[in-house]
């Protein structure tokens, strides 16, 4: 069970944006890797596309962070390790700092 997923917030504790907060927007669960909104922003120069469809220009958007790199912020607003519980039968993430559970986002 991956422990961060999509809608978390979560804090940056280690590289040049440690500190910030942001939601998770993007998880890759394959390289352990996830994407933080207003996090390590990147440049894309894009071409224009065909019949100009696509305008050309700078963007910028979030890059990947590793897994490690971010941890769950509780409803204190301060950053906390997560564990994995069996409550009523089912796996739930829990709040190592509190005991309490990880609110389940709505519309994932």
């Amino acid at each position: 069970m991956f422990r961060i997923r999509k809608g978390d917030l979560v804090q940056v504790i280690a590289g040049a944006d440690r500190g910030k907060q942001g939601r998770v927007i993007a998880v890759d669960h394959d390289k352990s890797r996830v994407r933080v909104e207003s996090v390590r922003m990147q440049k894309r120069h894009l071409k224009p596309g065909r019949r100009g469809a696509q305008q050309g220009g700078i963007v910028e958007r979030e890059g990947y962070l590793h897994a490690s790199n971010v941890m769950l912020v509780g409803s204190d607003g301060k950053p906390s390790r997560i564990r994995v519980e069996e409550r009523d039968g089912r796996k739930t993430r829990v709040f190592s700092r509190d005991g309490e559970p990880v609110p389940e986002h709505v519309g994932e």
